[in-house]
């Protein structure tokens, strides 16, 4: 029986990404057309990286990053989300090791500068975080948001 791979492995199985592929018919209707780019792994953690502390990004603008740098009319939303998600969990992973650089997955916001509840610890975790960088989360009905969260936004 194989054993599950660590999210360290995950991120480093990079398989035959990345890859630019044309947008499939039944894609188009969603995202126009052109092509996409499905990222590696490491390349979401890499941009999550260079966020420095007091700034922000958005999944939105990893995915433009990506299909910029792939020459692609858009970044795939599904994987750069996964992959986002994987990049998270290693952080975690290594933050239980001891290890204190880490990739800082809390600067990371959903669309419209929301929270992600999905990260380990919940909106909690990453609201702590946020506000220990000086930034301030405010609540919209069930959302959580950074205020002003586009003046914090890293220039890419």
């Amino acid at each position: 029986m194989k054993s599950k791979k660590s999210w360290r492995e995950k991120l480093a199985d990079s398989k035959d990404l990345p890859k630019v592929v044309t947008i499939t018919e039944k894609m188009s209707k969603r995202w126009g057309r052109g092509t996409i780019v499905i990222p590696a792994p490491k390349e979401v953690d890499e941009i999550m990286k260079k966020v420095p502390k007091g700034k922000l990004t958005t999944i939105n603008d990893i995915r433009r990053i990506l299909a910029k740098r792939h020459r692609a009319t858009i970044g795939c939303p599904i994987t750069t989300g996964i992959f986002a998600m994987i990049a998270t969990n290693v952080a975690v992973e290594e933050a239980n090791k001891g290890k204190k650089k880490i990739t800082p997955y809390w600067r990371t916001l959903k669309t419209g500068g929301e929270l992600n509840s999905k990260y380990p610890g919940g909106i909690n975790n990453q609201k702590k975080r946020l506000e220990l960088e000086g930034h301030k989360v405010i609540q919209k009905g069930k959302k959580y948001l950074v205020e002003n969260y586009e003046k914090y936004l890293v220039k890419c």
